[in-house]
């Protein structure tokens, strides 16, 4: 069962109450007790003292049993005493208060302690229970001489009823005032008890609110007593609490915000491998949710070589670095530094780097160098071996037709190389975002003219037909010029070049809706040719930098391998998307999606006319 402050104090007070009164009790009964002994004792030895006088005086003849039982009832009735005769052997000669046939029969007193003593010094006193009357008595005795030369002794007892009747009311007085004690000190301490519980109860219930996290509460306790400090204790350590919470939180937050803004995935595991903390890049890299947390490592990652890898950060101490090859819908590849957490008892931190693009620019790099290096090596190696060819015989060849054929194989190989290169340094500025757009309204109608322009000569060589197929309401384009010419011109020349004797290459438009956005509208714009068509598994790739469907056919019709990814970096740069259709044998679509202003041209002869 458990007690209350108020309870406990008015038990203390009451215990302190009674073993007080207690004590007190024993004290003053006892100390009463012997002052009244004392007192009674000093009487009977007066009165012994004049009995012995009187038995003196009286010179009664030993033998004279009848003489002493006279003598001894008549002072025993002056002295308000049973009075006793002994002689020196002990045996008993009168007695006030036994007749003579029990005088007798009385046992002889020669070993009673008063008789022994007065026998010794003169006089004596004891206190025990009288054999003959049952009752507490006084002894006192007093030796006389009884007129032959030997001693008697003369003894006044007196029963200590008085004495036993003056100790029990001073009990009972001691009862009474106890009682009253006892109510007095119930009522105080209920009262003490009750301010103090009610003081104690208001600073629990403080300290139960600011356990629960209500730092704002106060005591309010302004007492000058120990509950009072203990309240202002109380206020202190809420103020500091408070300023120490919000110190962490800030913390908390700052790191939760660093944590969440890394593009490293952090993991922080404890002793038993189980998810402490994983941060939102680590759960997306990984594909996992926010329940995975409590949970083992072996349990949501199934991965032989990150398990492998944190096994030995944990048994070597140190830190433990490795790449993690993540297979699935995404692939990624995570370069992990794990190490062993010093002091958390086998904690481990895991911080995983995403270098899958990383990895594959390095690729793409290798890949550049190595098609860069190879379209430079032939036209390079056309050129040495011309002119050395040049240099050795041809200039000295009689016939001057064998010069000018080397010198134009030095030329042709020279324009390639210009071209790659021109071509290279244009696809480095799109990719750098060097590449700055100046977005005008434009009419396609005068880009497409223009670009045929550049390539009819070309086309007419090959009767191949350059026509147009643009609706007489296109609204107007939103982009850059220069760009959008770019454009048409490497997917009209790849046309012109690819396509045989007879095809036509048409430069088409329409107009659609936005995705997303039902009041907007694009323009896409297409450049179909009749020609051999491309296999549908090159697709996929054919805007690659220097992929080619047909490598041999393209470095002889002068390509470099750069035009499509040169197109589609301008395409994206213009906000666009560009696509192919295709079928082998029947030709090809690369078609163009392009932001409009919204203004259509009205007259299909505007385009020439402004030109």
């Amino acid at each position: 069962m458990r007690l209350g402050i108020r309870l406990k104090l008015m038990l203390v007070s009451l215990a302190i109450i009674a073993l007080s009164f207690a004590a007190a009790d024993v004290y003053l009964t006892r100390g009463l007790e012997t002052e009244l002994s004392d007192t009674a004792r000093d009487d009977l030895f007066v009165r012994a003292d004049l009995v012995a006088r009187e038995a003196a005086a009286a010179h009664v003849p030993l033998a004279d049993l009848a003489g002493w039982e006279a003598l001894a009832a008549r002072l025993g009735a002056v002295a308000h005493a049973r009075v006793t005769f002994v002689r020196h052997d002990g045996v008993v000669l009168g007695d006030s208060e036994v007749d003579a046939s029990g005088v007798l029969a009385m046992e002889n007193h020669g070993t009673k302690p008063e008789i022994v003593a007065a026998l010794g010094g003169g006089r004596g006193s004891s206190t025990r229970v009288s054999t003959t009357l049952k009752r507490p008595t006084m002894y006192t005795a007093v030796a006389f001489d009884e007129g032959d030369g030997t001693t008697g002794i003369a003894r006044i007892s007196s029963a200590l009823d008085a004495i036993s009747s003056v100790t029990a009311r001073l009990r009972r007085l001691i009862g009474i005032a106890s009682l009253f004690a006892v109510a007095i000190a119930v009522f105080l301490s209920s009262f003490a008890a009750s301010w103090i519980s009610r003081v104690a109860r208001e600073l629990t219930a403080a300290a139960r609110r600011m356990a629960a996290g209500d730092l704002e509460v106060r005591t309010h306790v302004r007492t000058s007593d120990d509950l009072g400090d203990l309240g202002v204790a109380l206020d202190e350590l809420a103020v500091s609490v408070k300023a120490t919470l919000t110190d962490l939180r800030a913390q908390r937050d700052l790191q939760g915000r660093i944590l969440d803004g890394m593009q490293e995935g952090v993991l922080v595991l404890d002793k038993d491998g189980r998810l402490v903390m994983m941060n939102p890049a680590l759960r997306q890299m990984l594909l996992l949710g926010a329940d995975a947390k409590g949970k083992l490592l072996m349990e949501v990652v199934r991965h032989a070589d990150l398990h492998e890898l944190v096994k030995r950060a944990r048994a070597g101490r140190t830190t433990a670095m490795g790449e993690i090859d993540l297979p699935g819908i995404k692939p990624r590849r995570l370069l992990t530094h794990a190490t062993a957490l010093a002091g958390e008892a086998g904690g481990l931190l895991a911080v995983c780097v995403d270098v899958t693009d990383l990895r594959r620019l390095e690729s793409l790099r290798r890949d550049f160098v190595a098609n860069v290096s190879h379209e430079l090596r032939t036209p390079v190696t056309a050129v040495r071996s011309a002119a050395e060819t040049l240099k050795v015989s041809a200039l000295h060849d009689p016939d001057p037709q064998v010069a000018t054929r080397f010198v134009d194989i030095i030329e042709r190989n020279a324009e390639r190389l210009q071209s790659l290169i021109e071509d290279l340094l244009e696809l480095s500025r799109l990719e750098s975002k060097e590449f700055k757009l100046k977005k005008e309204r434009i009419d396609l109608a005068v880009v497409a003219t223009i670009v045929f322009g550049l390539f009819r000569q070309r086309a007419d060589k090959k009767s191949i037909k350059l026509a147009t197929d643009l609706p007489p309401s296109l609204p107007l384009l939103h982009t850059d010029q220069r760009a959008l010419e770019q454009v048409l011109s490497n997917l009209v020349e790849n046309a012109v070049k690819y396509c045989p004797a007879g095809s036509t290459v048409t430069i088409g438009a329409a107009v659609e809706k936005a995705n997303g956005k039902p009041d907007a509208e694009i323009v896409r714009v297409s450049v179909i040719d009749t020609g051999p068509g491309i296999d549908p598994k090159h697709i996929p790739r054919l805007f690659e930098r220097f992929y080619r469907v047909d490598a041999g056919r393209s470095r002889d019709v002068g390509g470099t391998g750069l035009g499509l990814s040169i197109v589609k970096h301008l395409v994206e740069a213009m906000g666009g998307s560009v696509t192919v259709d295709s079928q082998v044998g029947r030709g090809s679509t690369f078609a163009v999606t392009l932001p409009s202003v919204g203004t259509a041209v009205r007259r299909s002869g505007e385009a020439e006319e402004a030109r």
